[in-house]
């Protein structure tokens, strides 16, 4: 293209020099927008890491990958197929969204547990323009040069023994707490045998082990936080080796790195700002993600070094720089009121005093739990046009009819009446049971009700598999023992992933009324307030409870949710119906 138009150019008596320059030009501005757009529209990916699935297994080689970059992925789904020191096996996700790019190829080899080798997505996200880790943002590993020595000196007897790590139980697990060791020193261990329960940023899981043998020795016990991926737990021995005997290895330090990097300066150093001096620099010429962490910051682009093409600043060189130079994030401009006029010693810093350490406030750290529950409300609420409707029903004759079913031996609460209603509605109301999925509506074949538990990690969602086809004693055991579970986090991965819908009770509280964030892909949830006495026109007192619907305006409409409503409204009011088994409930319907 630029030799035409060069050409075209001078059949039309222009200089060549001139052309030369204008083109150039042209070009680079042309690179520049290109750069602006790309790094404007990057999608964060959720890394997905190289798993330890044998407890010696330290690095593993890719042998095929059975999902393609755009490919959706669900909880169980075999990602790629991996040969680690002992045989082949596959990679299981307990994750899902979308597989949005391969970092690995196929027949890569010796990557070690915990190297990033994939990117996903949520669905719904943009998984073509997912941000790739820049090359430029670390320093290969050829140029780099570390010096390790050995702090200590192996100890323990003189039997080497087979090392045990803290396995990858997630593809977003970095690190675990161990909860509990099932196995002591001295106890014979086989393929299948659970040695410890560790929790990881989704659940108390258990580590099963592959190997057989003899469990050797303990190196982290009991409720040890904050394990790496990859780190030493444990050793065990062969059968008929002394046990007591074993050897254990000495730890490794890695010194300070020495950085070889050719053609690369240092960065140069910069006096740090104080917050009664802070200087104002231009801003222009830097990419929109540049730009605003030198605004945040206060900084003067033109002193920090850039790694990328022709010198330019990347957003890593100052994320770096900021790191390096424990800087903090500067208090924005005063802006004047109309007719003011601000001056230097018109500007008020305003300072926060803080409690010493220890006095007036308590440190509570947030689980992985919590973290993840945090990362996927704020997705939900950022990218979800979520839309609400509320209904009130007349309860009186639903705990009228509990009543008679307690005098009769079967326990079942106003939760469980809740369920099977919903179940119900969903069936006859099929456009609110969805999900949204790269940006199609999927309608979903069974009423699988997710329902929300209070645990001391977080919340978790416990899921009543065909609550539409189960007796209200059924559901309410399944629920209970459910619930049970959750609260010690011994649930399995299916058990609270998936689900069509879900509900959240805070009725046991005294809370009348609220509403809830919508859990993607589903595309609603049903918040459920406590029943409170109304005096009625005839001056009777009534119970009335008030639902409120938050749903995904993209997938459901107005009516269709206003259909459900009405339906779980009908459901509630005439009570009996839920008591009908599934082949009188068609004979009724009929």
């Amino acid at each position: 293209m630029a030799s035409s138009l060069f050409r075209s150019a001078l059949k039309g008596g222009l200089p060549k020099h001139y052309l030369r320059k204008t083109l150039r030009t042209s070009f680079d501005l042309e690179r520049i927008l290109c750069i602006h757009t790309s790094s404007f529209l990057n999608v964060k990916g959720q890394s997905i890491n190289m798993p330890s699935l044998s407890p010696t297994m330290t690095e593993g080689n890719i042998v095929k990958w059975l999902k393609k970059e755009g490919d959706t992925i669900t909880p169980g789904d075999v990602l790629c197929e991996i040969q680690t020191d002992k045989a082949v096996m596959a990679f299981e996700t307990e994750e899902e969204g979308i597989l949005a790019k391969i970092l690995v190829p196929e027949d890569a080899k010796e990557i070690k547990v915990g190297s990033l080798i994939a990117l996903m997505v949520a669905e719904g996200e943009d998984w073509k323009s997912v941000e790739v880790p820049a090359a430029g943002d670390t320093v290969p590993a050829s140029n780099v040069k570390e010096e390790t020595k050995e702090s200590e000196q192996p100890t323990g007897g003189n039997t080497p023994g087979i090392e045990l790590h803290m396995p990858s139980l997630s593809p977003t697990m970095s690190e675990g707490t161990i909860i509990k060791w099932h196995k002591q020193p001295g106890d014979k261990i086989s393929p299948g045998d659970v040695l410890c329960d560790i929790q990881t940023d989704k659940a108390v899981m258990s580590f099963e082990t592959e190997e057989e043998g003899i469990l050797a020795k303990i190196l982290l016990g009991d409720d040890s936080k904050e394990v790496k991926v990859g780190d030493l737990i444990a050793l065990m021995v062969a059968e008929g080796e002394d046990w007591n005997d074993v050897q254990v290895p000495g730890k490794k330090v890695v010194q300070s790195p020495v950085t070889k990097v050719d053609d690369v300066q240092k960065p140069k150093a910069e006096a740090k700002t104080t917050s009664e001096s802070i200087d104002r620099h231009s801003y222009d010429g830097y990419s929109p993600a540049v730009r605003s962490l030198l605004e945040l910051y206060a900084l003067d682009g033109s002193k920090i070094e850039g790694t990328g093409k022709q010198g330019k600043l990347l957003k890593g060189d100052v994320l770096k720089y900021v790191t390096q130079n424990n800087l903090t994030i500067k208090p924005p401009r005063t802006v004047p009121l109309p007719g003011e006029s601000v001056t230097s010693k018109s500007v008020t810093q305003i300072s926060v005093s803080r409690p010493e350490k220890g006095l007036g406030y308590v440190d509570i750290p947030l689980t992985g739990m919590r973290l993840t529950i945090a990362k996927r409300l704020t997705e939900s609420k950022t990218m979800i046009p979520h839309a609400y409707g509320t209904i009130e029903s007349n309860i009186d004759a639903l705990l009228g009819l509990r009543k008679q079913l307690q005098s009769a031996g079967v326990k079942v609460s106003v939760n469980d009446f809740i369920i099977k209603a919903v179940a119900i509605a969903l069936k006859q109301c099929p456009l609110v049971n969805c999900h949204y999925i790269k940006d199609q509506v999927v309608l979903q074949q069974t009423s699988d009700i997710s329902v929300a538990v209070a645990t001391d990690s977080g919340l978790i969602t416990p899921i009543v598999t065909n609550a539409d086809g189960k007796e209200l004693d059924e559901i309410s055991a399944e629920i209970k023992e459910l619930a049970g579970r959750a609260r010690i986090g011994k649930l399995q991965l299916h058990e609270f992933q998936g689900g069509s819908f879900t509900i959240s009770n805070l009725g046991m509280f005294d809370i009348t009324e609220f509403s809830a964030i919508i859990n993607p892909p589903q595309c609603g949830i049903l918040a459920i307030g406590s029943g409170r006495p109304i005096i009625a026109l005839n001056g009777k007192p009534q119970t009335f409870m008030t639902a409120t619907l938050s749903y995904d305006a993209r997938a459901i409409s107005e009516s269709a949710a206003s259909d459900f409503l009405e339906t779980f409204q009908g459901l509630l009011q005439a009570p009996a119906s839920l008591l009908l088994s599934s082949a009188n409930k068609k004979r009724v319907l009929n």
